[in-house]
C-alpha cells in the first residue's frame, strides 16, 4: 500500500494547510516557488488525499482551489480530490444569481442588488455566513477590486469555462480506495450503502457503487460544463446538487455520502451498523476515512473488535482549529494533532493504531458514553462526548484507570457494539 497523507476541512483556512505540511514526510508546501504561487509536491511513494470542503470559512478559498488543482494537475496519480458540499453547492450560482434565485430569497432579495443575493445565498441556504467578507478580503490581498459586484463576479469566474473551481470540481471524485482504505467525505451508512441517484436498484456490492457514484458524478460535472438541461429545463446536474446537500428540514442527509454524518442526534461519532460492516468486509474495506463532521480538535477513531476502524478527521468547529495530520503507513494510521481539554490544558495528540500499545483507542466507555478517541503524547487517552447545543466534553484519563475500571467492571469499556470480554 502506498502511504497516504490525509487532510480535509480546511475551508478555506491556508493556516491549516501550513500546519498539515510542517514536518510533513509525504507532502512538503513551498510558499515561494518561482513563478510567485504556492507549491504542494507529494513525495514520490506516497499518495495525497483531500477529503473536500476547501472553501468557505476563511479567507483563502481561491489560494486553496489554486494550490491543490495545480498539485493534482502536476502530479495526476499522486493526488486524490474528493469534492465535499461546500465545493459542490456552489455549481448553484450560476443559475441563481443569473435569475433563477433560491425559493427562500424575498421578491425584494431576489429583485435586489447581486451582492445582498449572493450573501442571503452563502448566509441562509450554504451555512457560509462569513464567506462573502472572507472573499471580499481575499481580493483585498490580490490587489483587486473589491466591491459587492467584484465579490460576486469572483465567485461567477471561478465556475465559469477554465474557471479555478469548475476545473478543480471536474477533477475531483465522491470515493477513493486506496487498498483497504475507503475514503469519503460524508460518511457509510444503512441509508446510502449500495444508493446512486437516478438509479432504483441498491448495487450489490461496495466496489461497483462506488465506480458507480463516481461516474454519476463525473456525467453531472460534465452536464454542468456543457449546460445540458433535460427537455423541461432541468439541469442534468440538479440531482447532484439535491445529493451534497441537507434533507428538507433536516441538518444531514443519510443517503449521501458526501452530506451523512457517522454520528446520534447529538454528535457522538458511531460506527455504522453490522450489516454495513459486512458489506465493507466482503469488499475487504477494513477502515473507513471521513470529514464533514466535527468531533473536537482532533480525530476521532472509532474500531470493533472484528477490527474494522472509522476516522473522522473533520478540521473544523474546534475549540483549537488546526490542520490534523493524518498518514496511514504499512496499513496503520498515525495522528498529530492538538486539543483542548475542559480544564483548559492545551495537550499535543500523538499515536498510531497499535491495539498492544493503545487497547483502548476508538472504543467507549459504557459508564459515561466517552469515546476514547486519541491519545495524548503525555500517555493519556482522550475522552470526548458531545450533547446537544454543540457542547462537548473532551477529557483526558490514564490507562491506569481505564484497565482498573475495565478489571472492576469486565463490560466497563466497550466499542459501539460488542463487549471486551
Amino acid at each position: 500500500m502506498r502511504r497516504v497523507a490525509y487532510l480535509t476541512d480546511v475551508e478555506g483556512r491556508w493556516d491549516k494547510l501550513v500546519d498539515f505540511c510542517a514536518g510533513s514526510s509525504l507532502v512538503t508546501l513551498d510558499e515561494r516557488a518561482a513563478d510567485g504561487a504556492p507549491t504542494l509536491r507529494v513525495a514520490d511513494d506516497a499518495v495525497f488525499v483531500f477529503g473536500g470542503d476547501a472553501i468557505d470559512r476563511g479567507p483563502a478559498a481561491r489560494k486553496m482551489v489554486a494550490t491543490l488543482l495545480a498539485a493534482k494537475r502536476a502530479q495526476p496519480a499522486s493526488v486524490v480530490l474528493l469534492a465535499g458540499n461546500r465545493d459542490i453547492n456552489k455549481l448553484r450560482l450560476v443559475r441563481e444569481l443569473s435569475g433563477s434565485p433560491p425559493p427562500r430569497a424575498s421578491a425584494e432579495i431576489a429583485s435586489g442588488r447581486r451582492g445582498d443575493l449572493l450573501r442571503f445565498i452563502l448566509t441562509e441556504t450554504m451555512g457560509a455566513r462569513a464567506a462573502f467578507e472572507h472573499r471580499r478580503t481575499e481580493l483585498r490581498a490580490e490587489g483587486r477590486a473589491d466591491e459587492d459586484d467584484d465579490v460576486v463576479d469572483s465567485y461567477l469566474a471561478d465556475l465559469a469555462p477554465d474557471g479555478p473551481l469548475r476545473s478543480y470540481l471536474s477533477a475531483a471524485a465522491l470515493a477513493h480506495r486506496e487498498e483497504e482504505t475507503l475514503f469519503v467525505h460524508g460518511g457509510v451508512t444503512a441509508e446510502n450503502l449500495g444508493v446512486v441517484p437516478g438509479r432504483v436498484d441498491r448495487l450489490p456490492d461496495v466496489d461497483s457503487w462506488m465506480r458507480a457514484l463516481n461516474e454519476f458524478y463525473a456525467e453531472s460535472m460534465h452536464a454542468f460544463c456543457t449546460g445540458a438541461c433535460a427537455s423541461d429545463g432541468t439541469p442534468l446536474w440538479q440531482d447532484l446538487i439535491a445529493y451534497q446537500a441537507p434533507k428538507r428540514g433536516s441538518r444531514t442527509n443519510q443517503e449521501s455520502i458526501v452530506y451523512a454524518r457517522p454520528t446520534d442526534s447529538v454528535g457522538n461519532p458511531m460506527l455504522p451498523p453490522e450489516h454495513v460492516l459486512l458489506a465493507l468486509a466482503a469488499a475487504e474495506i477494513r477502515r473507513v476515512v471521513v470529514g464533514h463532521t466535527p468531533s473536537g480538535d482532533c480525530p476521532a477513531l472509532l474500531r470493533d473488535l472484528g477490527g474494522f476502524e472509522l476516522l473522522l478527521a473533520d478540521n473544523s468547529y474546534g475549540r483549537v482549529e488546526r490542520g490534523s495530520r493524518v498518514a496511514i503507513h504499512d496499513n496503520v494510521v498515525h495522528v498529530r494533532g492538538t486539543t483542548q481539554l475542559d480544564s483548559g490544558a492545551e495537550e499535543s495528540v500523538e499515536w498510531a493504531l497499535d491495539a498492544s500499545s493503545a487497547p483502548f483507542l476508538g472504543m467507549r466507555d459504557a459508564t459515561t458514553g466517552r469515546l476514547i478517541k486519541a491519545r495524548l503524547v503525555r500517555g493519556d487517552y482522550l475522552t470526548y462526548r458531545a450533547f446537544d447545543g454543540y457542547k462537548v466534553e473532551q477529557v483526558a484519563i490514564s490507562e491506569e484507570a481505564l484497565r482498573r475500571a475495565s478489571l472492576e467492571a469486565p463490560h466497563h469499556i466497550i466499542t459501539d457494539r460488542p463487549c471486551i470480554r
